[in-house]
């Protein structure tokens, strides 16, 4: 855990972020923070700007005011190189529909964030089937995402953001397009890793049901934060 002096420092933290899309206001001086091993569930409805404060902390879009700091670095003034490098080593992120490589087998799919770090292909197909055996789908290495199921496909892309062992794994809606019993198995997959490997989760969700894996909630409503607590 960060600390400066008596008082703890978030790993992650956005202060009074503004963000506009044309005549827009997605985001209305919201703030949060995100600490070392947290789950946080943001919710609200469609439209509250959820998915907006995703993409300002982690760096895949600026605000247009307001700051977002990582481990003390201010991320809203990084270069893009230094944003990527975060995004390939210390960020993982996991959108509503996984958005696998189609071309791609779950194999390959997973092992490509050590493909570009540099690892063998054999060293990188190693470490992505022993991911897959941990999100319980080693059985589907060899299928291609239109093949597999989409409880299926979305723990292969759970695998593939944490393979790198992130700091951070940002999950937009992993849940959004999965039933019921595919829901459950994503979110316990997704909290068992994170807990085992000490990985934070900033998770956006709508569902009440899939909140409640976190440890704390933060409700947003037009672009603002307006209720923080402890899930039920």
């Amino acid at each position: 855990m960060n600390t400066k002096g008596d008082v703890t420092v978030p790993l992650l933290e956005g202060r009074g972020l503004v963000k506009a899309y044309g005549p827009t206001q997605a985001l209305r001086g919201a703030s949060v923070r995100l600490d070392e091993g947290e789950i946080l569930a943001v919710t609200g409805t469609s439209g509250s700007g959820k998915s907006t404060l995703l993409h300002c902390l982690a760096g895949i879009v600026g605000p247009d005011e307001g700051s977002v700091s990582y481990a003390g670095e201010r991320l809203d003034r990084l270069p893009e190189k230094r944003l990527s490098e975060l995004r390939r080593t210390e960020f993982g992120v996991v959108f509503q529909f996984g958005q696998l490589i189609p071309e791609l087998t779950a194999l390959d799919n997973v092992a490509l964030p050590l493909l570009l770090a540099g690892l063998t292909r054999a060293d990188a197909h190693t470490r992505a089937g022993e991911w897959l055996e941990r999100f319980g789908v080693r059985g589907q290495a060899g299928l291609r995402p239109g093949e597999m199921s989409g409880g299926q496909a979305q723990r292969t892309a759970l695998a593939r953001a944490l393979i790198t062992g992130p700091k951070v794994v940002f999950a937009d809606e992993p849940t959004g397009a999965l039933d019921s019993l595919a829901s459950e198995q994503v979110m316990t997959a997704l909290v068992h890793t994170a807990r085992e490997s000490g990985t934070a989760v900033l998770l956006i969700t709508h569902d009440a049901q899939v909140a409640a894996y976190a440890d704390r909630e933060v409700r947003m409503a037009d672009g603002a934060v307006v209720a923080v607590g402890v899930t039920a």
